[in-house]
């Protein structure tokens, strides 16, 4: 049997599958180079330096964000916004879908730091998520870009109060503003 013969195509799976377990505390040479079962040296052959590694392993990691929605949630559009937001909080609040989120803290936090290549990372997710949700948004929708900042901004604020204990308070909050069910 040939080896595998390594690229960025066969690298990005293992090393995403790495810090989806360990995080990015875990994301120095060495460790994903072991992942990968490949050397340091290898890695920046293939990426260039650390930093292009990292913008690109988090790129292929909000792919897989991305399709994980999308294989739950099916090719039905919500009829509503507040359908939308429903169905994509349920499906971020799924056990499955806790390493995306714990790893996208990670980064949010690296970003306020000021780590570097996580900024940037951070801004090419986002935009990669506005622009799947914007296809999430109801097919009537008058604004399509406007719904997707608004609702991402619920997204994200709502499973981080989750995440901190804060559920009942994201909910009341949804409530009053309309976009949820009582």
């Amino acid at each position: 049997m040939l080896p595998v013969q390594l690229s960025r195509e066969t690298l990005l799976p293992k090393l995403a599958a790495h810090v989806l377990e360990h995080g990015l505390g875990g994301a120095s040479l060495r460790p994903l180079a072991k992942a990968a079962g490949t050397s340091d040296r290898m890695l920046i052959y293939h990426f260039g330096n650390k930093e292009t590694l990292i913008t690109e392993l988090l790129g292929y990691i909000a792919e897989l964000y991305s399709g994980a929605l999308d294989a739950a949630l099916g090719s039905d559009r919500a009829a509503t916004r507040q359908e939308c937001l429903a169905r994509i909080l349920a499906e971020g609040s799924k056990p499955e879908m806790q390493a995306f989120l714990v790893l996208w803290w990670d980064i949010v936090a690296g970003a306020t730091r000021g780590v570097p290549g996580y900024h940037d990372a951070a801004q090419a997710m986002m935009t990669r998520q506005l622009v799947w949700l914007e296809g999430q948004m109801p097919a009537d929708d008058p604004d399509p870009a406007g719904g997707a900042r608004y609702l991402m901004t619920m997204i994200e604020g709502a499973l981080m109060l989750s995440a901190v204990g804060h559920g009942d308070t994201a909910q009341q909050g949804l409530l009053a503003s309309g976009l949820a069910a009582s």
